[in-house]
Protein backbone atom coordinates (compact mmCIF):
# COMPACT_ATOMS: atom_id res chain seq x y z
CA UNK A 1 0.00 0.00 0.00
CA UNK A 2 1.22 3.61 -0.36
CA UNK A 3 4.02 4.96 1.71
CA UNK A 4 5.76 8.30 1.36
CA UNK A 5 9.13 9.18 2.02
CA UNK A 6 9.81 12.44 3.77
CA UNK A 7 13.22 14.49 4.11
CA UNK A 8 13.37 17.81 5.30
CA UNK A 9 10.68 18.42 2.80
CA UNK A 10 7.21 16.56 2.63
CA UNK A 11 8.01 14.53 -0.94
CA UNK A 12 5.67 11.78 -3.06
CA UNK A 13 8.58 11.46 -4.92
CA UNK A 14 9.75 7.57 -3.16
CA UNK A 15 7.84 4.45 -2.09
CA UNK A 16 8.50 1.22 -0.57
CA UNK A 17 7.47 -1.13 2.40
CA UNK A 18 8.76 -0.64 6.10
CA UNK A 19 11.35 -3.41 5.70
CA UNK A 20 12.81 -2.31 2.17
CA UNK A 21 12.99 1.06 4.06
CA UNK A 22 14.81 -0.53 7.24
CA UNK A 23 17.20 -2.97 5.03
CA UNK A 24 18.27 0.10 2.71
CA UNK A 25 18.20 3.57 4.45
CA UNK A 26 21.53 5.06 4.97
CA UNK A 27 20.02 7.85 6.87
CA UNK A 28 16.90 7.96 9.74
CA UNK A 29 13.56 8.54 7.29
CA UNK A 30 9.79 8.84 7.95
CA UNK A 31 7.74 6.97 5.81
CA UNK A 32 3.58 6.91 5.97
CA UNK A 33 2.43 3.13 4.92
CA UNK A 34 -0.68 1.57 4.50
CA UNK A 35 -0.96 -2.57 5.59
CA UNK A 36 -3.50 -4.93 5.01
CA UNK A 37 -6.23 -4.84 7.50
CA UNK A 38 -5.50 -8.20 9.36
CA UNK A 39 -2.47 -6.27 10.30
CA UNK A 40 -4.51 -3.67 12.28
CA UNK A 41 -7.89 -4.20 13.15
CA UNK A 42 -8.67 -4.44 16.79
CA UNK A 43 -11.80 -6.24 17.62
CA UNK A 44 -15.37 -6.64 15.89
CA UNK A 45 -18.06 -3.79 16.82
CA UNK A 46 -21.43 -4.37 17.88
CA UNK A 47 -22.86 -4.25 14.27
CA UNK A 48 -19.92 -3.77 12.32
CA UNK A 49 -15.90 -4.80 11.77
CA UNK A 50 -13.69 -2.23 13.30
CA UNK A 51 -10.06 -1.39 12.22
CA UNK A 52 -7.62 1.16 13.09
CA UNK A 53 -6.78 1.98 9.75
CA UNK A 54 -9.77 1.00 7.00
CA UNK A 55 -12.91 1.99 7.03
CA UNK A 56 -15.99 1.11 4.53
CA UNK A 57 -17.20 -2.02 2.55
CA UNK A 58 -15.60 -5.31 1.86
CA UNK A 59 -16.82 -8.32 0.45
CA UNK A 60 -15.35 -12.08 1.23
CA UNK A 61 -15.64 -15.16 -0.28
CA UNK A 62 -13.08 -18.96 -0.87
CA UNK A 63 -9.66 -18.58 -1.90
CA UNK A 64 -9.64 -17.48 -5.50
CA UNK A 65 -12.90 -16.04 -5.87
CA UNK A 66 -12.75 -12.85 -6.42
CA UNK A 67 -11.51 -11.87 -9.29
CA UNK A 68 -12.73 -8.21 -10.47
CA UNK A 69 -13.50 -5.38 -7.93
CA UNK A 70 -14.55 -1.80 -9.44
CA UNK A 71 -15.54 1.13 -7.40
CA UNK A 72 -16.51 4.87 -7.76
CA UNK A 73 -16.38 7.62 -5.61
CA UNK A 74 -16.70 12.01 -5.24
CA UNK A 75 -12.92 12.72 -4.35
CA UNK A 76 -14.07 14.90 -0.97
CA UNK A 77 -12.33 18.31 -0.60
CA UNK A 78 -10.28 17.89 3.04
CA UNK A 79 -10.26 20.47 5.44
CA UNK A 80 -6.46 21.41 7.09
CA UNK A 81 -5.24 22.77 9.96
CA UNK A 82 -2.76 25.43 9.97
CA UNK A 83 -0.19 22.92 11.33
CA UNK A 84 0.68 19.17 11.29
CA UNK A 85 0.47 16.38 8.53
CA UNK A 86 -2.61 14.49 8.33
CA UNK A 87 -3.88 11.83 5.57
CA UNK A 88 -6.64 9.83 3.80
CA UNK A 89 -6.71 7.52 1.25
CA UNK A 90 -9.69 6.44 -0.74
CA UNK A 91 -9.29 3.14 -3.15
CA UNK A 92 -10.92 -0.30 -4.14
CA UNK A 93 -8.96 -3.19 -4.44
CA UNK A 94 -8.81 -7.09 -4.05
CA UNK A 95 -7.59 -9.02 -1.04
CA UNK A 96 -6.20 -7.67 2.17
CA UNK A 97 -9.04 -8.25 4.42
CA UNK A 98 -7.93 -11.79 5.45
CA UNK A 99 -5.02 -12.25 3.60
CA UNK A 100 -1.37 -10.58 3.22
CA UNK A 101 -1.56 -8.98 0.10
CA UNK A 102 -3.36 -5.82 -1.47
CA UNK A 103 -3.60 -5.01 -5.14
CA UNK A 104 -5.81 -1.47 -5.30
CA UNK A 105 -5.68 1.50 -6.66
CA UNK A 106 -7.05 4.90 -5.20
CA UNK A 107 -6.58 8.81 -4.21
CA UNK A 108 -4.69 9.54 -1.42
CA UNK A 109 -5.28 13.30 0.10
CA UNK A 110 -2.85 14.45 2.17
CA UNK A 111 -2.49 17.73 4.54
CA UNK A 112 0.44 19.45 5.24
CA UNK A 113 0.85 22.73 7.37
CA UNK A 114 -2.86 24.07 6.03
CA UNK A 115 -2.25 23.11 2.24
CA UNK A 116 -3.94 19.74 0.58
CA UNK A 117 -2.66 17.73 -2.54
CA UNK A 118 -3.98 15.19 -4.26
CA UNK A 119 -2.45 12.50 -6.02
CA UNK A 120 -3.38 9.35 -7.74
CA UNK A 121 -1.48 5.41 -6.56
CA UNK A 122 -1.94 2.05 -7.23
CA UNK A 123 0.04 -1.13 -5.06
CA UNK A 124 0.35 -4.22 -5.37
CA UNK A 125 1.27 -4.92 -1.94
CA UNK A 126 3.89 -6.14 -0.49
CA UNK A 127 5.92 -4.82 -2.78
CA UNK A 128 6.11 -0.52 -2.83
CA UNK A 129 3.21 1.65 -3.71
CA UNK A 130 3.16 4.30 -6.52
CA UNK A 131 2.15 7.82 -7.18
CA UNK A 132 0.88 7.98 -11.03
CA UNK A 133 2.65 11.05 -12.40
CA UNK A 134 0.64 13.65 -14.55
CA UNK A 135 -2.55 11.89 -13.20
CA UNK A 136 -4.37 15.40 -11.62
CA UNK A 137 -6.94 15.37 -8.91
CA UNK A 138 -9.24 17.76 -7.59
CA UNK A 139 -11.54 17.91 -4.95
CA UNK A 140 -15.28 17.39 -6.58
CA UNK A 141 -13.68 14.77 -9.08
CA UNK A 142 -15.46 11.55 -9.87
CA UNK A 143 -13.25 8.88 -9.98
CA UNK A 144 -13.59 5.51 -11.43
CA UNK A 145 -11.38 2.36 -10.15
CA UNK A 146 -10.84 -1.38 -11.08
CA UNK A 147 -8.59 -3.89 -10.09
CA UNK A 148 -8.86 -7.38 -11.76
CA UNK A 149 -7.41 -10.50 -11.62
CA UNK A 150 -6.76 -13.12 -14.97
CA UNK A 151 -6.07 -16.36 -14.80
CA UNK A 152 -5.03 -16.73 -18.01
CA UNK A 153 -1.67 -14.34 -17.24
CA UNK A 154 -1.69 -15.07 -13.71
CA UNK A 155 -1.45 -11.14 -13.24
CA UNK A 156 -3.27 -8.26 -11.20
CA UNK A 157 -4.17 -4.99 -13.41
CA UNK A 158 -5.34 -1.79 -12.11
CA UNK A 159 -7.22 1.10 -13.86
CA UNK A 160 -8.16 4.30 -12.18
CA UNK A 161 -9.97 7.07 -14.19
CA UNK A 162 -10.72 10.45 -13.78
CA UNK A 163 -14.18 11.14 -15.34
CA UNK A 164 -13.97 14.63 -15.05
CA UNK A 165 -10.79 15.07 -17.15
CA UNK A 166 -10.76 11.66 -19.13
CA UNK A 167 -7.02 10.41 -17.90
CA UNK A 168 -6.92 6.90 -17.39
CA UNK A 169 -3.61 4.74 -16.22
CA UNK A 170 -3.39 1.38 -16.12
CA UNK A 171 -1.03 -1.13 -15.14
CA UNK A 172 -0.59 -5.12 -14.09
CA UNK A 173 1.99 -7.20 -11.98
CA UNK A 174 2.15 -10.70 -10.89
CA UNK A 175 1.59 -10.71 -6.71
CA UNK A 176 3.18 -13.81 -5.12
CA UNK A 177 0.72 -15.24 -2.40
CA UNK A 178 -2.37 -13.40 -3.45
CA UNK A 179 -5.73 -15.27 -2.41
CA UNK A 180 -8.02 -13.76 -3.97
CA UNK A 181 -10.06 -14.08 -1.23
CA UNK A 182 -12.24 -10.36 -0.46
CA UNK A 183 -12.72 -7.51 -2.23
CA UNK A 184 -12.94 -3.63 -0.62
CA UNK A 185 -14.01 -0.48 -0.98
CA UNK A 186 -12.50 1.86 1.63
CA UNK A 187 -11.19 5.38 3.29
CA UNK A 188 -7.75 4.38 5.04
CA UNK A 189 -5.59 6.48 7.26
CA UNK A 190 -1.98 5.46 6.53
CA UNK A 191 0.91 4.45 9.09
CA UNK A 192 3.85 7.12 9.44
CA UNK A 193 7.38 4.78 10.29
CA UNK A 194 10.71 5.97 11.21
CA UNK A 195 13.87 3.25 10.81
CA UNK A 196 12.86 1.79 14.23
CA UNK A 197 9.01 2.27 14.42
CA UNK A 198 5.44 2.99 12.93
CA UNK A 199 2.69 4.83 14.01
CA UNK A 200 -0.68 5.49 12.31
CA UNK A 201 -1.10 9.04 11.30
CA UNK A 202 -3.99 11.43 12.55
CA UNK A 203 -7.21 10.88 9.51
CA UNK A 204 -7.60 14.19 7.63
CA UNK A 205 -11.00 15.50 8.03
CA UNK A 206 -12.59 15.03 4.46
CA UNK A 207 -15.90 15.63 6.05
CA UNK A 208 -18.35 12.80 3.62
CA UNK A 209 -16.89 10.69 0.98
CA UNK A 210 -19.55 9.22 -1.53
CA UNK A 211 -18.71 5.93 -2.84
CA UNK A 212 -20.76 4.19 -5.98
CA UNK A 213 -23.47 4.59 -8.75
CA UNK A 214 -26.04 6.61 -6.53
CA UNK A 215 -23.47 9.29 -6.23
CA UNK A 216 -21.13 9.26 -9.19
CA UNK A 217 -23.52 7.95 -11.93
CA UNK A 218 -20.77 5.72 -13.55
CA UNK A 219 -22.72 2.68 -14.22
CA UNK A 220 -21.95 -0.42 -12.90
CA UNK A 221 -19.45 0.35 -9.90
CA UNK A 222 -18.92 -0.89 -6.10
CA UNK A 223 -19.61 -4.39 -8.03
CA UNK A 224 -17.84 -7.42 -7.70
CA UNK A 225 -16.93 -11.00 -9.52
CA UNK A 226 -17.06 -13.74 -6.94
CA UNK A 227 -17.33 -17.39 -8.34
CA UNK A 228 -17.91 -16.26 -11.61
CA UNK A 229 -21.05 -14.30 -10.95
CA UNK A 230 -20.63 -9.97 -10.97
CA UNK A 231 -23.19 -7.69 -8.85
CA UNK A 232 -23.02 -5.29 -6.31
CA UNK A 233 -21.75 -5.49 -3.10
CA UNK A 234 -24.88 -6.94 -1.62
CA UNK A 235 -25.27 -9.74 -3.66
CA UNK A 236 -22.16 -11.32 -1.85
CA UNK A 237 -21.20 -12.03 1.84
CA UNK A 238 -20.14 -8.39 2.71
CA UNK A 239 -19.13 -6.41 5.94
CA UNK A 240 -19.14 -2.98 6.78
CA UNK A 241 -16.02 -1.53 8.56
CA UNK A 242 -16.08 0.95 11.15
CA UNK A 243 -12.30 3.20 11.28
CA UNK A 244 -11.78 3.45 15.75
CA UNK A 245 -8.80 4.86 17.30
CA UNK A 246 -6.55 2.46 19.37
CA UNK A 247 -8.89 3.42 22.14
CA UNK A 248 -11.96 2.65 20.17
CA UNK A 249 -13.94 5.95 19.41
CA UNK A 250 -15.17 6.57 15.79
CA UNK A 251 -13.01 8.15 13.38
CA UNK A 252 -15.08 7.56 10.12
CA UNK A 253 -18.09 5.67 9.92
CA UNK A 254 -19.56 4.08 6.39
CA UNK A 255 -23.50 3.88 5.93
CA UNK A 256 -26.19 1.46 5.24
CA UNK A 257 -26.01 0.47 1.72
CA UNK A 258 -28.30 2.19 -0.74
CA UNK A 259 -32.03 0.19 -2.04
CA UNK A 260 -29.70 -1.41 -4.96
CA UNK A 261 -26.84 -2.63 -2.98
CA UNK A 262 -24.01 -0.45 -4.33
CA UNK A 263 -23.69 2.92 -2.81
CA UNK A 264 -22.79 4.64 0.66
CA UNK A 265 -20.73 6.99 2.00
CA UNK A 266 -18.01 6.94 4.58
CA UNK A 267 -18.38 10.31 7.13
CA UNK A 268 -15.32 11.74 9.09
CA UNK A 269 -16.00 11.95 12.75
Amino acid sequence: MLFVTFALLISFSSFASPLDSFATSTYSSLVAVSHPLKAVSIQLCPTSACSTNWGGYAVTGSSGSVTDVKGSWIVPSVTCTKRGSTYAALWVGIDGFSSGTVEQTGVLMHCANGRASYSAWYEFYPAGSVTISGFSIAPRNKISAEVSYSSGTGEFTTTITNVNTGKAYSTSSLVGGAQESSGEWITERPEVCTILSCKLTTLSNFGIADFGTGYTSVPNTNYATVNGITGPISSFTNVAITMVSSTGSTLALPSSLSSGGTSFTMQYH
